[in-house]
């Protein structure tokens, strides 16, 4: 999630493009990513989520900022009855999701390129059987606090969106956020911490594989929380 910076209302923080793509990357924008992509053009409109996939799916999950897109194509992969919806506004990133999406023909991603919480938005209640966020840009400065994703606010939504007995998904290597993460949800009644010891959240657990920012962490002598919610029934 940190190849950009991070989104706060409608404006983006960060850069939306790295380094010059390869021309086979440019050509899976250019191809692939139009058949997968969300069409955000009419954002009075609820998304049928069944249009999104030309199969018929047995659940939704969606990732916020998935990077390279290591994480999201191994769940579709993992999942291929499931549909997900990964946001990344990062061209970079996009990019190598596409790569993995080619390379695994996978046939169960759809792509949202612009603010997550833009699709967020008009996605229909108790939609989602899982929601990752994994590796946000913590922002440790305090004033910047506004701008993490995991919030009052966007937890309204989030909360809105999960079915009952549905997971949220926080994965950090700072422990500040991981603090913040805990202080936000656990405040709240509609989340419970899927915790019942300090290894349910040191641990990596099953069916969460690893990603480059826990490598690069772990090279930098820093350990990783994995933090799991679930939706309390309405």
């Amino acid at each position: 999630m940190r190849d950009l910076e991070n989104i706060q209302g409608s404006r983006i923080y960060g850069r939306r493009q790295g380094k010059p793509l390869t021309p086979s990357r440019q050509k899976l924008v250019d191809e692939l990513l139009p058949r997968l992509v969300v069409d955000a053009a009419d954002s009075d409109t609820a998304v049928e989520i069944n249009d999104l996939f030309a199969a018929d799916i047995e659940d939704l999950w969606f990732e916020v900022g998935f990077g390279k897109g290591e994480h999201l194509a191994w769940q579709a992969a993992h999942h291929p009855n499931t549909g997900f919806i990964g946001c990344e506004p990062f061209l970079n990133g996009i990019a190598g999701l596409l790569g993995h999406v080619e390379a695994q023909s996978l046939e169960n991603v759809r792509i949202f390129t612009d603010d997550a919480r833009l699709l967020m938005d008009r996605l229909p209640d108790a939609s989602i059987g899982r929601f990752f966020v994994l590796f946000p840009d913590p922002w440790p400065k305090a004033r910047h606090h506004k701008r993490r994703f995991i919030n009052p606010g966007n937890l309204d939504v989030i909360a809105r969106l999960l079915k009952d007995g549905a997971e949220l998904r926080v994965g950090t290597d700072h422990m500040d956020y991981c603090r913040w993460t805990l202080m936000q949800l656990m405040r709240r009644d509609d989340f419970e911490w899927i915790a019942a010891g300090p290894d349910d959240w040191r641990q990596r657990p099953a069916g969460w594989p690893p990603s480059r920012y826990e490598a690069k962490a772990l090279t930098q002598g820093r350990k990783s929380a994995y933090l799991r919610f679930r939706r309390k029934a309405r």
